[in-house]
């Protein structure tokens, strides 16, 4: 081959790379679930696959099946809850705005720096119905932006699933296929050592993957728990809130912080101290215990990487970021501490 065609070669497969890319682009973030999916649960698949008598199709339909019960349940359940309460929530929309927000508490006045202003402009609405509607009006076009934000946001998030557990049967289907393609391809670009790093980076992954979502699966249930002992409203998408924010460090707090001023708020004193208690002890408490203990299980990656993977994920991929970015990273800390384990030539770097 000359030169010429040797580029015109790399041409065309250079063309052909790109292509394929911008074909599966708005797939992409689909595929990486399944694949991240498969991988966390790929030991589970081999169990069923022994008890369906090595029937591939069928251990793959009931592992996708499963996947979609324990991911799809937690949006029929909030569905549910929402449909429960709609009416009441309705009902005390309209008497807020028909009466007007009730005084103050006593204990707003006595917030440290803000207290005295907040109190008197919370008084200036006290049982106004008319200025609290000229208020509200300057925040109808932002509530509007993003609560269309918001359920375009979740309807996206729902397809997606859906569209990630469709391939995932797939995956499942195919993947000791795939598991070999990949596998030559990493021998071929290091050699038989690459067969090592490439459990390694499965070990890895599924570590991290059930760390994140067995200690969010964990925050969440506690929370709801939490939230229907003290008689908080909506337990159920409370919980499933703290489920979504777990992965970030300061998620949880975000949910049952404002619960518990809710409680304060209506009187219950008693269990507004209780749900601060149970939040700190109980739910956040189980980031600093569950989390290390399921991903040291797969890697030795520090804690300090997956807040970094965390908040770079996000940062980088969006809301799948959150498991993927400290996938990478454990991927790349596993296989630098591998590689960092070859013993190098002796070396005085003084006398150089």
């Amino acid at each position: 081959m000359t030169p010429i065609e040797r580029w015109i070669t790399l041409a065309v497969l250079a063309v052909i790379v790109i292509g394929c890319y911008f074909v599966i682009q708005p797939f992409l973030s689909a595929l990486v679930w399944a694949f991240i999916l498969c991988c966390a649960t790929w030991p589970m698949f081999i169990r069923v696959r022994t008890l369906a008598h090595g029937r591939v199709g069928v251990a793959s339909l009931l592992m996708t099946l499963a996947i979609a019960s324990v991911l799809l349940a937690p949006f029929i359940v909030v569905g549910v809850s929402l449909a429960d309460n709609a009416k009441e929530l309705l009902d005390a929309s309209r008497r807020f705005i028909a009466e007007g927000p009730p005084d103050p508490p006593p204990w707003v006045g006595g917030l440290p720096l803000i207290g005295t202003r907040v109190e008197a402009y919370w008084a200036s609405f006290a049982h106004d119905s008319a200025r609290l509607l000229a208020e509200l009006k300057n925040y109808i076009d932002p509530i509007r932006a993003l609560a269309l934000a918001s359920g375009e946001a979740l309807v996206h998030g729902v397809l997606l699933l859906a569209l990630s557990i469709f391939i995932a049967f797939f995956v499942y289907r195919d993947g000791e296929a795939m598991t070999r393609r990949l596998l030559f391809t990493v021998v071929r670009i290091f050699g038989e050592r690459g067969r090592h790093l490439a459990n390694v980076a499965a070990a890895t992954t599924r570590g991290v993957v059930y760390g994140i979502l067995g200690t969010a699966l964990m925050q969440g249930i506690l929370a709801a728990a939490g939230f229907a002992i003290a008689g908080v409203p909506a337990a159920p998408l409370l919980g499933l809130a703290t489920f979504f924010l777990s992965p970030v460090p300061i998620g949880p707090p975000l949910v049952w912080i404002p619960a518990a001023i809710w409680l304060f708020y209506h009187g219950s004193t008693g269990w507004a101290i209780f749900l601060v208690v149970w939040g700190i002890a109980v739910v956040s408490s189980v980031d600093n215990v569950i989390k290390p203990l399921i991903i040291s299980r797969g890697s030795n990656l520090p804690f300090i990487l997956v807040m970094i993977g965390v908040f770079g994920g996000v940062v980088a991929f969006g809301f799948i970021g959150v498991f993927l970015g400290p996938t990478l990273l454990a991927i790349g800390f596993a296989l630098l501490s591998d590689w960092s384990k070859e013993p190098a030539p002796p070396v005085d770097i003084l006398r150089r």
